[in-house]
This record gives C-alpha cells, sequence and structure tokens, in this order.
C-alpha cells in the first residue's frame, strides 16, 4: 500500500565477519539480484536494478528481443547514496531515484533526489529541482512523479515539488511559495511548469494517467507538527480548475475511518480507494461528476481488502489483491482474469503470480512468479504470440537448492482464539523434537504471507522449524484483530507470540529444551517482550533492529512533524514502562544476541545499546553487534550472511545443538 497515517514500520543492518561463514548463510544472505524493474513503453527493453555483492546497486538496460549485452547505466555503492528505482519517462530516457543518508546515530538527515538520464547512461540531468541560496530551510523530498503521461504525447511527466521557505520574499519568483506543489516537466530539456502551486499543508496529489491532476491530500498543521491523523481530500471534475470536497480520513492508533483515494479512471470519471465496512478495509470508488455518487466495488468478509492492483504507463486499476492464507487477486478486467486462469495452469509450481508493468498498448506484460519453494523470477508475455520468456531470477545464489514448504496452520491461543500462523518444517526431517523457533513478524502493522522468506528458509536450511504468527496486533485481519496495536496491547500481541512456543512443544514439533525466539523491528521487539511475559519459555534470544523502550522510540520523534502521531500510537499509561523490555531486563533469562546498524532511522541503535547496558546491569548474558554504515534493512549481502551466520552459531552453543 502507498500510504499510512501512522507507519511505524521497524526492520534491519551488519559487520566485519569474525569467522567464515556457513555455506548456507551465503547463499541465502545474499540480497536479492533484482531489486526493482521497469519495461520500455515499446516493450523492446528493460531496465533492471540489479544487486552487486555487497550493498551496492546497477541500473542495467536490457534488450527483450535480441542477445544484446546489458548496459549499466548508472551505479551505486550504496555507501553513502542507495540507487532505489529506474523508470522509463519515453522509450529512449529513463528516470531514477536516489537515496541520501547524512549525519550519524544522531542528527541523521535523509534526503531523495531524482536524476534523468538517456537509455545509454549518457547525458545524466537533475531533475529534482534546485533550492535556491536565498532558503531558510532543507528541501529533503526531492520530489515523486505522480503521473508518467504528463501531457498527449507523453514528453513529459507530472512530479511533486517540495518549495522550501525563502529569507527574502520580495525575490520570489511569481506563482512560488512554500509547501507542496506539481510540475510539468520535460525530461530531456528539464523545462518546467506549475501545474499545482504549492500549499503548507498539502501531502499529497493524485493525478488521472493523462497529465491532469484530479484529486489533493491537506493535512492540517500547528505549530507541534501534524494537529491529527487527519487527511482532508478535494477532488476536480473533469476540466475544471476549481476543488471540491471529496472525504475526510480520521485515524486513532487503531483504526482510520472516512474514504481514502488511491487511484483515478479518468474513462469512468472515479476514483478508487479503501474504506472501512464491518470492521475491514473495504475498496469503494466514488464518481468524480459532482454526485459523488459511492459504491461498494470489492469487500471480503474475512480479511481486509491488501491493495489495489494497477497495470501499464497509466497505473489502470484492474483488480484487487487480499491475503487469506495465501495473497490472491481479484481482477475486474475480463482478460486479464482469464490470463491469470492461464497463468495457474501454465505455472502450478508458480502460483504466486504479480503484474510489474506493461507495454504502453498492454501486448506485453511483465510479470513475477514464485512460490513458498521458489524465490521467483521474472518473465515477458506477448499477447499477441502467447509467448512467456523468462528475463532474470530474483535469487541465482538459491538455483538448484532444495528449500522447505510453507504450510498454513492455526494454533490456539491462551484465550482459545485461533492464531494463523505458518509453519516450515526442516526438509527430510520428521516434525518431532526438532529444535525451532518463533519468529513474529515487524510492523507491528504488518502480516506474514505464504511465500518465499529467505530469513526462515535460512533457518529450516539449518535444521529448525520456524512458526511465524499472525498474533492479534497484525494487519489484515480488521480492526478487531488490530486492536490498539502491537504496544498499546502488547500483552495480547505477545502472549499469542509465547502461546505459539508453547503450541510448538505441546505439538511435538519442538524440544522444549531447544526452543528459540528471532524478530526483526517489531519482530526484534517481540522476541525480547517475550522474555518479559515468560522468562523460561524460550532458551535463547535473537532480537535484529529491535524497538526496547516505549518512551525512547517516542522521543526519537522529538521536533519532527509526525510526533503527535506517533506519541498517540505508542500512547500513554502503565503499558509503557510494563511493555519496554528495557524497563525490565532483570526478568529476562535467556541470553540475548541483537544486531543494530548506526544509520537506522526507523529505530535508532541507542534503544539496543540501552536494552544492552540494562542486561550487563543486571547481569544477564547478552552480545550487540552493531553495524557501521548500514540501515533497519540490512541491506548488504556481507552483512547478511555474518548476521545469519552468528544467529546460527549463537543459537546452537545456546541450546547445545549438535
Amino acid at each position: 500500500m502507498r500510504k499510512r497515517f501512522i507507519v511505524m514500520v521497524l526492520l534491519a543492518t551488519a559487520a566485519t565477519p569474525v569467522h567464515a561463514a556457513s555455506d548456507a548463510a551465503k547463499k541465502f544472505g545474499a540480497r536479492e539480484e533484482v531489486q526493482q524493474i521497469s519495461l520500455s513503453p515499446d516493450g523492446k527493453h528493460f531496465v533492471a536494478l540489479v544487486s552487486d555483492a555487497k550493498r551496492g546497486a546497477s541500473a542495467m538496460v536490457f534488450s527483450t528481443d535480441t542477445d544484446t549485452p546489458p548496459v549499466v547505466v548508472v551505479a551505486s555503492s550504496g555507501e553513502k547514496e542507495q540507487l532505489d528505482y529506474c523508470q522509463w519517462s519515453n522509450n529512449t530516457r529513463l528516470i531514477c531515484g536516489l537515496s541520501i543518508t547524512v549525519g550519524r546515530v544522531s542528527g541523521m538527515l535523509g534526503f531523495d533526489r531524482i536524476v534523468t538520464l538517456s537509455a545509454d547512461g549518457k547525458d545524466m540531468k537533475l531533475l529534482s529541482a534546485r533550492t535556491s541560496l536565498d532558503s531558510v530551510g532543507i528541501m529533503q523530498d526531492g520530489g515523486h512523479v505522480i503521473d508518467w503521461q504528463g501531457d498527449a504525447k507523453g514528453d513529459t511527466v507530472l512530479m511533486t515539488r517540495q518549495y522550501v521557505a525563502k529569507s527574502d520574499t520580495g525575490t520570489h519568483i511569481a506563482g512560488e511559495g512554500e509547501g507542496m506543489g506539481v510540475e510539468r516537466i520535460d525530461p530531456v530539456t528539464l523545462h518546467r511548469q506549475t501545474v499545482e502551486r504549492p500549499r503548507p499543508i498539502a501531502r499529497e496529489y493524485i493525478a488521472d494517467g493523462q497529465g491532469h491532476v484530479r484529486i489533493m491530500g491537506l493535512r492540517p498543521t500547528t505549530g507541534a507538527g501534524y494537529s491529527g491523523a487527519r487527511m482532508i481530500y478535494q477532488y476536480r471534475k473533469p476540466g475544471a480548475t476549481a476543488w471540491l470536497p471529496l472525504s475526510i480520513v480520521a485515524s486513532d492508533s487503531q483504526t482510520e475511518q472516512g474514504f481514502d483515494p488511491y487511484a483515478v479512471d479518468p474513462a469512468l470519471n472515479v476514483t478508487y480507494g479503501f474504506d472501512a465496512q464491518n470492521g475491514r478495509k473495504a475498496l469503494y470508488k466514488i464518481a468524480l461528476d459532482g454526485s459523488l455518487k459511492r459504491d461498494l466495488v470489492f469487500a471480503r468478509p474475512d480479511v481486509d481488502v491488501a491493495g489495489l492492483v494497477v497495470i501499464g504507463r497509466q497505473h489502470r486499476v484492474v483488480g484487487a489483491t487480499y491475503v487469506t492464507d495465501r495473497r490472491q487477486v481479484e481482477f475486474f478486467d475480463p482478460e486479464l482474469k482469464k490470463l491469470q486462469t492461464s497463468l495457474a495452469k501454465a505455472l502450478p509450481k508458480q502460483p504466486l503470480v504479480r503484474f510489474v508493468d506493461a507495454s504502453a498498448d498492454e501486448s506485453k506484460l511483465l510479470l513475477w512468479t514464485g512460490s513458498d519453494v521458489d524465490p521467483g523470477g521474472f518473465a515477458l508475455f506477448d499477447k499477441k504470440t502467447r509467448h512467456l520468456g523468462g528475463l532474470l531470477r530474483s535469487r541465482p545464489p538459491l538455483e538448484g537448492v532444495t528449500l522447505a514448504p510453507v504450510k498454513a496452520i492455526t494454533f490456539p491461543a491462551a484465550d482459545g482464539t485461533p492464531i494463523p500462523a505458518y509453519l516450515t518444517l526442516p526438509v527430510g526431517q520428521t516434525a518431532k523434537n526438532l529444535p525451532a523457533i518463533v519468529m513474529p513478524h515487524g510492523g507491528p502493522g504488518a502480516r506474514d504471507e505464504w511465500g518465499f522468506d529467505w530469513l526462515a528458509q535460512f533457518f529450516a536450511a539449518r535444521g529448525y522449524a520456524v512458526l511465524q504468527p499472525n498474533y492479534r496486533g497484525s494487519t489484515g485481519y480488521g480492526d478487531g484483530w488490530f486492536q490498539k496495536n502491537g504496544f498499546q496491547s502488547w500483552r495480547t500481541a505477545i502472549g499469542d507470540v509465547n502461546d505459539g512456543g508453547h503450541w510448538l512443544v505441546k505439538e511435538g514439533i519442538a524440544a522444549p529444551s531447544t526452543l528459540a525466539i528471532v524478530g526483526w523491528s517489531y519482530g526484534g521487539y517481540a522476541a525480547l517482550q517475550s522474555a518479559v511475559l515468560d522468562p523460561t519459555l524460550f532458551k535463547a534470544i535473537v532480537a535484529i533492529a529491535p524497538v526496547t523502550d516505549l518512551d525512547t522510540l517516542r522521543h526519537e520523534h522529538d521536533n519532527y512533524m509526525d510526533y503527535n502521531l506517533v506519541d498517540a500510537f505508542i500512547g500513554k499509561g502503565p503499558h509503557v514502562r510494563q511493555g519496554s523490555p528495557a524497563q525490565n531486563a532483570a526478568k529476562i533469562t535467556a541470553p540475548v544476541l541483537m544486531f543494530h546498524g548506526d544509520l537506522d532511522q526507523n529505530v535508532g541503535i541507542g534503544e539496543s545499546r540501552l536494552m544492552a547496558s540494562r542486561l550487563r546491569n543486571a547481569g544477564k548474558k547478552v552480545e550487540l553487534v552493531e553495524f557501521k554504515g548500514l540501515t533497519h534493512q540490512l541491506d548488504d549481502s556481507e552483512a547478511r550472511t555474518t548476521m545469519l551466520d552468528r544467529s546460527d552459531m549463537f543459537l546452537r552453543t545456546t541450546m547445545g545443538i549438535q
């Protein structure tokens, strides 16, 4: 999904190896080779971000119909800047996004910028607006393309721009101001035309795929930041300039109410978006003709609608996704629905199919296919010839490796509630008295899905049974399941996680003496807090980039615009102290291994340092591995290899596993 009012996604990072990594750690720790991929409008080329052996990436242009060697057009080492994506603005030119982090540990700032270059790697230019010497603020946001078809010919794009205040307003160029606006930009000449004047409280614009901005999102602010989790949406009729009221989306720490628009269909003159129905997220469409006629498009009685399926250069809405035991698609487009059925028959061992991109006329479709035991790969489908040809594989180091099937199961919580989960068992082993790991997901606003998971598969390959619970506090199952979020309702969430461990032992799958917990981000928080709630259940704890103190997490957002939102998400009351592992370190009896990167902007490395200090002061066994120059995602093959290898050795040594 593109947006949420409160984003509390907490995930990973790395260090220098101190011993030889196992073969499994190298294979599973290698980053996904294809990080992002895009098809040219004519369908004759594609550009892919290809990972290097460490933390960098190269944008490479490939031909779809010849054996011409690929061309590297731009590359990043991943040290100071990160190459995030490359998309085609036309058949001969690319637009690429970069992100940069400056500063260390405290005072870190993130910047992103957009560049444009020809498909042969030449003529690179900065597409983001340049700041003036008179600017009194910092432009961190370099803009986002909201329409790749900025005009009828497709020669321009529509892009947001963050206007920064100037010290001398008398020098303002006509039409400039402060806040977010929209420009129409020619990627070749860099000619810029203001389409939407900047507004201080504008936070979002949605275009129609034909070069017209149709929806604007406004978020009121005060001197202390956002006035609340509230977005005000306005829309335009076709060809009009006046803004009209569309909807208001209000949010608290657990629910959202109101129609949240995501896309515009110019042919139907409607906007697609999400709103609650019976406590679950449903897909609606609203007419943009002045009537605001509202229709339910798709809903499920058991789970939330997870997102829109869009296709092609104009991001045409063709369906919706939802996740029960696995992700599925409900297509509205008859042709794609028929194609989905054909692909299911042609690829029975790769039931997960994702439409990634399309040529301008949608005659060629770029697909990704995979499964639980197949990390997946990209292919090109030609509608005219009905030919499906493979392009690139997602994880070449794992080719030929037998992976462990993932089974959707439920286990009972202490109060009898069935908790959905995924169980991965080592290949060729009986599910009896195995070393086992409970692996809670990050978020807390997230959920696990059926499919390939490099972390779970590594541990399965090393002989562990792995249980991934979608505890209460996970998203995707409606407001009632989410409760007050995994922090304010920590007793329920962590209770479900621990009940997963008890179930593994009761079923005889896990040997009680070799039961561990491993988590990343909020999952790392859950791993630590599980031992506060039940000190003797898990015999070893691995926590990667964990939240360890809720008040510390709250104050990491001091002086930022989102402080009020984060403050409300965490809440006030006894749960802040009781639900913080660092405040209860004396209760933890199992040895702890933690990993954290010093450029983590999601969860500051100070949280792990605080936890390590509190555990040492309480006389507990703890080790903290700090990774220099890495962020929350641990996006470095050497780092991931080290983390996997050290975690495996720690678990085996601590629990006496041969």
